[in-house]
């Protein structure tokens, strides 16, 4: 098992890619770290990796709040004794309109999540990892930071900051051992779906966005749980500051 003795949060992960990266990294042997702000779901995705056999603790967290990122690390310590890895998948969107119909309130909440918690991320974990002088960070950001699409803009804005500070944070955290890297999903059958594609859920929606992916079908969190685990692991000791697509083709 590639992580066997090893402690890796995920946040976002009481749904979605989420809970799927959760129960992969748990099935390699990690100690997992579920942090959300959804207690019940997050109680559940870890009763779950528990039943399975895996070791796991919930952590109510908003990755936007300092204190709450403070006390995840904390509580992660206190369970686990240290952190191989933070797998920053907390994620929020709009939904598909206009760029001008996009409220202030959206898009605050918008870069809040998306971006903001990068930075309370890297205040509280870096000096960490700066401690134990390892650590690793994969950042989940989106296709459409290279292909933005109408109707997104705000989202795809807030995912090119993503995927360009965390180019940044490799550079400057490589001399302290610190890995930084994305991945990059397509679209997926998670909650945000239909705020994607800013129409109902039916599956003559879901057979056009998915006739647009050279693979024919959408990313599913274990996709994403897949890169995820690569980036992590010592398979990827010299990889640092790179996306990996994850998206069936679509961006080709």
């Amino acid at each position: 098992m590639r992580f066997s003795r090893r402690t890796v949060i995920v946040t976002g992960a009481a749904s979605g890619y989420g809970a799927g990266i959760a129960a992969r990294f748990a099935g390699e042997g990690a100690n997992v770290v579920v942090a959300d702000l959804n207690a019940d779901n997050g109680l559940r995705v870890t009763e779950s990796i528990q039943s399975d056999g895996g070791n796991a603790t919930f952590v109510r967290a908003d990755v936007s709040n300092m204190n709450d990122v403070t006390a995840l690390l904390s509580k992660s310590l206190d369970a686990y004794g240290s952190v191989h890895a933070v797998i920053n998948n907390a994620g929020t969107t709009h939904r598909r309109k206009p760029l001008c119909d996009v409220t202030e309130e959206e898009f605050d909440r918008l870069f809040s999540v998306n971006v903001k918690s990068l930075l309370i991320s890297a205040k509280v974990m870096v000096p960490y990892f700066r401690s134990v002088k390892a650590g690793v960070f994969v950042n989940v950001a989106s296709i459409v930071s290279f292909r933005p699409p109408p109707g997104l803009a705000w989202y795809a804005g807030s995912k090119a900051a993503v995927v360009n500070i965390s180019r940044a944070m490799a550079a400057e955290l490589g001399p302290d051992n610190i890995r930084v890297n994305c991945v990059n999903p397509a679209v997926g059958d998670t909650g945000l779906l239909a705020e994607f594609m800013g129409e109902p859920d039916t599956p003559e929606l879901r057979t056009k966005y998915a006739s647009m992916i050279p693979l024919g079908r959408f990313t599913t969190p274990d996709d994403v749980a897949g890169a995820c685990l690569y980036l992590a692991s010592d398979d990827a000791r010299f990889v640092t500051g790179t996306s990996i697509d994850v998206d069936g083709g679509r961006s080709v």
